[in-house]
């Protein structure tokens, strides 16, 4: 047995909730130049054509987007954002995460089988809960992570600063600026990453191809991080892309994403696939490996104080 062993009591929903929250820091932590490198990735070539866009592009590829902002705006640029990133995480993550089985056994009325539908409806309810709760630390986050491009000033000097600058210049309908496209990317994303982490991981267990440890957890995240990425896509680089658009340059996400296909073509929604999937595989290996762990060691943390000396 590799990792903490699974404690004879399930974990809580409290436990779900903090041990999601905490997991996904971590995991931001680890990948969040990968993010940062995807998010300039896909808003490049927003004003130009194709042709204009793949002519004058400032950035190539993951590592050459890295290492044209550490060229050019120095190391901390890739960490641009990573307290409203954090901020989200945590609001974010311990929903739409930690709150999933709870949610799943709710539509399964407590049965023990679940099917792909109950799941997939857990999984789309927690997503657009998360981002009703969490979207202005998104909208924050990605216009952190977008500012200080070459011939460009600072959009914003801190995350409070931020915050305070959107509401006043763009009202507080500017912080849940992109909800719409949001919720579909997460109800989206939800579906395809703890779906697919739930199908592969039961899978695995009922075949005896593996135990239930941490190269179990490791190849289930990695299946769920590479189909959400492919999944998730598109509505990502409309989300934020339409997140980042100045006031009125987009009246909606889908005047956004019509602006996109007749500027750039079909391919401008894959945009940063590459990244998306370095960050999104990674992610998710890091964040569910150290979420099932944290959830085995906070519930016997609680075991060890019941129990009698």
């Amino acid at each position: 047995m590799v990792g903490f062993k699974a404690t004879d009591m399930p974990p809580t929903a409290t436990v779900k909730f903090l041990g999601a929250g905490t997991a996904a820091c971590i995991a931001d932590l680890i990948t969040f130049p990968l993010d940062t490198a995807k998010v300039r990735l896909q808003i490049q070539g927003e004003s130009q054509g194709p042709v204009c866009a793949a002519a004058s592009a400032q950035y190539r590829g993951v590592l050459g987007t890295i290492l044209t902002m550490v060229r050019t705006e120095g190391p901390r640029s890739l960490y641009n954002g990573l307290v409203a990133g954090l901020q989200r995480q945590m609001s974010f993550a311990s929903v739409r995460i930690g709150l999933y089985d709870s949610v799943k056994q709710f539509y399964t009325k407590g049965s023990e089988h679940a099917s792909i539908g109950s799941r997939l409806l857990a999984g789309s309810t927690t997503g657009a809960l998360a981002v009703a709760v969490a979207q202005p630390t998104d909208v924050v986050k990605v216009r952190f992570q977008a500012q200080a491009r070459a011939g460009g000033g600072q959009r914003y000097q801190s995350t409070v600063d931020a915050y305070k600058t959107i509401a006043r210049e763009e009202g507080f309908r500017g912080l849940w600026k992109g909800t719409s496209p949001n919720i579909a990317r997460n109800a989206i994303v939800n579906c395809a990453e703890l779906v697919t982490y739930d199908l592969i991981k039961d899978t695995l267990l009922k075949a005896n191809l593996m135990t239930d440890d941490l190269p179990c957890h490791f190849t289930s995240a990695f299946g769920a991080g590479f189909c959400t990425t492919v999944v998730a896509s598109p509505v990502d680089v409309i989300k934020t892309r339409y997140m980042n658009s100045a006031l009125g340059q987009y009246s909606s996400a889908g005047h956004c994403a019509l602006t996109m296909l007749q500027k750039e073509g079909p391919r401008a929604f894959y945009k940063g696939f590459m990244p998306s999937f370095l960050r999104l595989g990674s992610w998710n290996v890091v964040m569910f490996v150290t979420y099932e762990q944290l959830k085995r060691a906070l519930m016997a943390a609680c075991t060890s104080r019941e129990a009698p000396f």
